[in-house]
């Protein structure tokens, strides 16, 4: 990999339709942007109106020739999945960015009953790529790229408690949401390899990127303390979002990336040009993430046609 890959090395993106969940702040704010300026026309998937409208005011603005659109879309709620893909009215879907997510939040459910992590990080976006999967196997030389988090190895997966009822920790909780997004990645490759399919399924990671990310669980809960703190930690150690967002553009744009690659950072895993990463050998175990599999569509009441094993 190149060292130094910078936006400005994307690819032209000229006549390429992108979808960007969260892309109304932080990473997914600058990856929709920077793919809109290098020509893609970019649908911004939101949960908030309000947000995502602003968002692609905001592209609009920083991109004159920008082909901005926001949709909404709740992750939380597969409904709103379901209704997101039915109203999608393009025939080609030339990259589907999973960047959405949310990090070590009290326990909560979605409107479908799962626990929040799991539900918006890993299952909103298992159903949303199979709803979506028509128009990417039609599209030549499409890429799903699924943004999980070097804190996947924080823990694996507890396939008999995916809804952390047994007892919740916060951050083991994001932990196992993160290493369903590289079992999902890993599946998904191997699946449309066996179909024949040439469309690339990877993974990335920011890094410690400055976004409102950090925030948000200890916002929910009124402790300013810890607010202070982290924000405090977000404007002296972390890299700003634009740094955060490489390893995704890289991953989605960059000739020659390899399916179920896992593209992050290059110093310590926290910031720098984007660089293949290290993931721990439990991510790629064939028998984990076909169970994930299975389970997610379960769950989800998604299946995937054309990838069955």
């Amino acid at each position: 990999m190149t060292t130094g890959w910078k936006a400005s090395d994307i690819p032209d993106q000229s006549g390429r339709t992108a979808v960007v969940t969260g892309a109304n702040s932080g990473i997914g704010l600058v990856t929709a942007r920077e793919l809109a300026r290098r020509g893609a026309r970019v649908v911004l998937a939101c949960r908030s109106e309000r947000r995502g409208k602003e968002a692609a005011a905001r592209v609009a603005r920083e991109v004159p020739s920008a082909d901005v659109v926001f949709t909404p879309l709740d992750l939380a709620d597969l409904s709103s999945v379901r209704k997101f893909a039915e109203a999608y009215p393009y025939d080609r879907l030339d990259l589907l960015v999973n960047n959405a997510g949310v990090m070590a939040l009290p326990y909560g459910r979605t409107a479908d009953g799962f626990e929040t992590q799991f539900g918006v990080n890993h299952l909103g976006h298992f159903a949303l790529t199979g709803l979506l999967l028509p128009h990417l196997l039609g599209t030549p030389g499409a890429r799903v790229v699924t943004v999980s988090s070097g804190l996947h190895a924080l823990a694996n997966i507890d396939i008999g408690d995916l809804n952390s009822e047994r007892g919740y920790r916060r951050w083991i909780a994001y932990g196992r949401s993160k290493t369903a997004n590289l079992l999902f990645t890993h599946e998904l490759a191997g699946r449309l390899a066996s179909a024949g399919s040439d469309v690339v399924a990877a993974a990335a990671h920011p890094g410690y990127a400055r976004t409102n990310l950090q925030t948000a669980g200890v916002r929910m809960e009124g402790r300013r303390a810890a607010e202070r703190i982290v924000s405090l930690a977000n404007r002296i150690i972390a890299q700003p979002a634009e740094s955060g967002a490489l390893p995704t553009l890289y991953a989605a744009t960059a000739p020659g990336v390899r399916p179920d690659s896992f593209t992050g950072p290059r110093i310590q895993g926290l910031r720098g040009a984007p660089t293949t990463s290290w993931r721990a050998a439990w991510t790629t175990n064939d028998v984990a993430s076909e169970r994930l599999w299975v389970a997610s569509e379960q769950l989800t009441g998604v299946t995937y046609e054309g990838l069955k094993t």
